[in-house]
């Protein structure tokens, strides 16, 4: 009994440290995006509450906030920067996804052999470090560059997040294949549908859910990328990641970052939770 009652509460204990080292942060930097003052050491507490922080990130009126006039430019550039962010992570899951599940489609259709040596080719990127896959993708464009002029920019961002989406969706789609019945398509076929007809009709639908899987993991891969970004978006453009990082090197991080990143959490907290909910539902409708 005394063993048990000690067992329980270490494991309470574990699970609250855990908890304690992942959410500390997250309450930090909400505090600080609701207080007027940059102080770490008090969080701000002493000088009060504020939205602003908030508000500058959907206005171009930036003369109302407490910052050196040598910064103002450089919090304007925030705006720009979560703007390119988003078209580069909408843009990019949108074409990964489509990409990745015809991938997948065609790796499945292959024999066993066949599929595994594919299948080893689509993991490459996964299991390959960042700064690698970076450093290699900044070869190709620069060497494109010299040749045919191409600059780094918006495209080189979108064409490396595209790149490394795809092997995530390839990986969530597969398993939904390996579970649909192999006689599926021949099925449509001898309907009368043609081979895209068969595909569109019948094995779509049957794995929409590892599409949708796939499509979270692009965007979740695409909106937080940093060392990526950072090899191939040349010295003129930025995502969020690439203009803290230049912040950085200026010394200074403008507190709407801080609002940007609360905002953000907020968003992937109602995803997973709507997500989840869904999930319960669904699983009470089939013991139904």
């Amino acid at each position: 009994m005394r063993k048990n009652i000690i067992g329980t509460i270490s494991k309470v204990l574990i699970l609250a440290l855990a908890f304690t080292l992942i959410y500390i942060p997250v309450v930090i930097i909400l505090i600080m995006s609701f207080t007027k003052s940059y102080s770490l050491s008090t969080l701000g507490l002493e000088s009060g509450g504020t939205l602003k922080w908030y508000g500058s990130l959907f206005s171009n009126n930036y003369g109302a906030l407490d910052i050196a006039k040598k910064y103002v430019s450089n919090i304007s550039s925030l705006k720009t920067a979560i703007l390119n962010t988003f078209a580069v992570t909408i843009i990019s899951t949108i074409v990964s996804t489509i990409l990745g599940t015809f991938f997948a489609i065609g790796i499945h259709s292959f024999s066993k052999k066949i599929r595994t040596s594919l299948m080893v080719l689509n993991n490459m990127p996964v299991i390959m470090p960042d700064i690698v896959t970076g450093f290699l993708l900044l070869l190709i464009f620069v060497l494109f560059e010299s040749i045919f002029g191409f600059k780094r920019g918006f495209n080189t961002v979108l064409i490396a997040h595209i790149f490394f989406s795809i092997p995530y969706v390839v990986l969530s789609v597969l398993p939904r294949l390996n579970q649909i019945d192999e006689n599926t398509y021949e099925a449509a076929r001898d309907l009368g549908c043609s081979r895209f007809e068969a595909v569109f009709k019948a094995i779509i639908p049957s794995i929409m859910t590892g599409i949708v899987a796939g499509a979270m993991f692009a965007f979740t891969m695409s909106i937080d990328d940093f060392v990526i970004s950072m090899f191939v978006s040349g010295q003129k453009f930025y995502n969020v990641s690439t203009w803290i990082d230049s912040s950085l090197r200026r010394g200074f991080i403008p507190k709407s970052v801080y609002a940007y990143n609360i905002i953000i959490f907020a968003i992937a907290s109602i995803v997973v939770v709507l997500s989840r909910i869904s999930s319960i539902r669904k699983n009470k409708g089939e013991l139904v």
